[in-house]
């Protein structure tokens, strides 16, 4: 029988990278929740909606047509907007949104319904603590702020994205701030979480620590 991984952590700490191989690894599904408050944040802003208007945020979002692909692409609306909600403009816009209560109630709802049966790795802030409470596994990844300001440097080079390593590291001390000091469903490690350091590791050492502890958790050898 199948159950759900939840990862947790920082902005850039690689959960996404992770819980992608993982979950080719495992034969599960990734969804990436993160892209979720994305999107939401990429559809505000370009329909004029103020990030911290809850209720407008909360109507917009009842209205949206939202899909995560298993491939890891998002639609919305119909078009695809995968690499356009990964800009660090909208990664702010998703921490700015992602304090409202009513946005998070609507977005953890969907999560809930997708990973109902099992089979599941999500990633995110608050997956351990409030979306999968119950998941059997749950990973606390962390690195560095210098460390994931170089990872985003180079993810934003290979995709042809304009990348300043200071105002990046700016950006992601400032959203680490904002994650855990929100008022709803902040950024923390879960009591039964396992901490995980990504800074001095490859994304193979990485996947290779994360199944250990799938191993010690369930006692299903991967």
């Amino acid at each position: 029988m199948k159950f759900n991984i939840a990862i947790d952590g920082p902005s850039a700490a690689g959960k996404s990278t992770i819980a992608d191989l993982l979950a080719e690894r495992l034969g599960y599904n990734h969804l990436d929740t993160g892209a979720m408050y994305r999107a939401v944040a990429y559809k505000a802003m370009n329909s004029g909606i103020a990030l911290d208007d809850e209720d407008k945020i909360v109507e917009m979002i009842g209205n949206m047509d939202l899909q995560m692909k298993i491939d890891g692409s998002v639609i919305l609306d119909g078009n695809d907007v995968s690499e356009a909600i990964r800009t660090n403009e909208v990664s702010m816009g998703a921490s700015d949104v992602s304090k409202l209560q009513g946005c998070r109630e609507a977005l953890v709802a969907m999560q809930q319904k997708i990973c109902a049966e099992g089979g599941y790795i999500l990633d995110g802030r608050d997956i351990g603590t409030v979306v999968l409470k119950d998941a059997p596994v749950k990973i606390f990844m962390v690195a560095s702020a210098e460390a994931r300001a170089e990872r985003r440097v180079l993810q934003n080079q290979e995709k042809g994205i304009e990348a300043d390593y200071e105002s990046i590291l700016e950006d992601i001390k400032k959203r680490d701030y904002q994650d855990t000091h929100r008022e709803h469903s902040p950024l923390r490690k879960a009591e039964d979480a396992v901490e995980v350091d990504t800074s001095d590791l490859s994304i193979e050492e990485v996947v290779h620590r994360v199944l250990e502890i799938i191993e010690e958790k369930t006692g299903d050898k991967k």
